[in-house]
Order: structure tokens, then C-alpha cells, then sequence
């Protein structure tokens, strides 16, 4: 059993982690080749997911938001409801669970298979620094990818929302894009895409801590790979509260 100071030694490396990463930003030269091939295979493992995911989601809150307008006599603001709903919150956390769970789960046994074969102990004996080498590219790629798939995710999940709502339920095209202009605002959609290059963010770095900090063989990466999705998902939610709250306070609303 492990002692109780690990949980708190574990966030403090993870924090220095981070911050290291964040250092390595501004560093040169900058590995582009890296980069691209980074942010190629995330998006090659993630877009399918996350176009098939996000036509059910859109419908599932259409028709729940749609039901609910119904019973309280506003079926005319059904529109701006789905809409904002997919856009401020389901498509950045689509996006980060599909992230997290096909690319941090590849880039955690990647890693973590470098760590046991002593790759990377082979790369600081040689003067490369592992993080600024492949932790850095392996963030951006996966903050770029997050920011891509948000938009595609928002536009399947407005359109499947729209076509369950108009088509099963009985509502208006013109009503449903008109409530949509009357509430939605720029800053709704900038959110989103705040929200997708922090989850991004979050779910690369989660991923290639736990893969570089794999211990054990075979085994240890196996079980790095479940922490670090189960830890991202945990961390997804709790940055979404956060962020949600400051832009509730921060941005007025229409309407109010």
C-alpha cells in the first residue's frame, strides 16, 4: 500500500512537469517534423470517433431540450438551447474524451514503451532534453487537433441537432436558426474553442507524464495508459467547471 504522501508527491511532479513543458515552448530549434507527424496521427485516430459520437449527442439534447420546451411552452427557443448546449459544452467535451482516449492513450504507451526500453535515459545521456524532443511537440499537435475537431464536432452535432428537432419533433427551421441568432453570441463560440485547446492541452500532457513515468515492463505502461485516461477525464470535468464559471461571470449573457 502506498504511503499517503504519494498522491501529493505525484501532483507536485506533475505540476513541475507542466511547467517544464511550458518552458520548452519558447525553446529552439523547434521540432516541426515532430509536430506534423503528431498532429497527423492524432487526428487520423480521432476524427472518425468523433464525428460518429457527435451526431447522437447533438440529437439526444435536441430531443431532450426540445421535450423540455415543449412541456414549458418555449418550443421556439429550442434552437438556441441545442445550439449552445453542443457549441459552449458537449463539442469541447467530446472532443477531449475522443482526444484523450484514442491519442493520449497512444501517446502514453509511446512513451512509456521509450521508458522501459531506456530510451529516454539514453536521449539526457546524449544532451537531449526528452521533454523539449517529444513532450512539447506531442502538446501542440494535440492542442491544434483539439481545436480542429471542436469545430467539426459543434457543425455535426448543430446538424444532426437540427434534424432531429425538425424532423422528429415537428419543429420550425426558421424559428430554430431564429432563437439561435437571438441568444448565441460570438463569445459562446470562442469559449468552446478556449475549452478545446485547454482539454487538448491537459489530456497530452496527462498522457506523456504517466507514459515517462511508467515503471515495471510491460505492465507498468499498461497501467499507465488506464491512469492517464481515467486521471484526463477526471481533470477534463473539474477545468470545464472552471472555465464555464469565470465565462458565466466575465461574459454577459443576451437576454438577461
Amino acid at each position: 500500500m502506498s504511503p499517503p504522501v504519494t498522491p501529493v508527491r505525484s501532483s507536485g511532479e506533475f505540476f513541475a512537469f507542466c511547467l517544464d513543458t511550458l518552458r520548452g515552448l519558447g525553446r529552439r530549434p523547434v521540432q516541426v517534423r515532430e509536430f506534423v507527424q503528431q498532429a497527423w496521427f492524432i487526428s487520423s485516430v480521432s476524427i472518425l470517433p468523433a464525428a460518429l459520437v457527435s451526431i447522437p449527442f447533438g440529437a439526444v439534447i435536441a430531443l431532450q431540450l426540445g421535450s423540455l420546451a415543449r412541456q414549458l411552452g418555449a418550443q421556439s427557443f429550442t434552437g438556441a438551447t441545442s445550439v449552445l448546449a453542443v457549441v459552449r459544452e458537449a463539442g469541447p467535451i467530446v472532443t477531449a474524451l475522443i482526444i484523450a482516449g484514442a491519442g493520449g492513450s497512444a501517446i502514453c504507451a509511446d512513451l512509456g514503451a521509450r521508458k522501459i526500453r531506456e530510451e529516454l535515459d539514453a536521449m539526457q545521456v546524449l544532451g537531449i532534453d526528452p521533454i523539449h524532443r517529444l513532450v512539447v511537440p506531442r502538446v501542440l499537435a494535440s492542442m491544434l487537433v483539439a481545436v480542429l475537431l471542436n469545430g467539426l464536432v459543434s457543425v455535426v452535432g448543430v446538424i444532426g441537432g437540427y434534424a432531429f428537432n425538425v424532423v422528429l419533433q415537428g419543429g420550425t427551421p426558421g424559428a430554430y436558426v431564429a432563437s439561435f441568432q437571438a441568444l448565441g453570441q460570438l463569445p459562446d463560440l470562442l469559449v468552446g474553442e478556449v475549452k478545446a485547446v485547454l482539454f487538448g492541452a491537459a489530456a497530452a500532457l496527462v498522457a506523456c507524464y504517466k507514459g515517462m513515468t511508467a515503471k515495471g515492463g510491460p505492465k507498468g505502461v499498461g497501467d499507465a495508459v488506464n491512469q492517464s485516461v481515467v486521471i484526463t477525464f477526471m481533470l477534463l470535468f473539474a477545468l470545464n467547471f472552471l472555465v464555464t464559471a469565470a465565462y458565466f461571470q466575465v461574459v454577459p449573457q443576451k437576454g438577461s
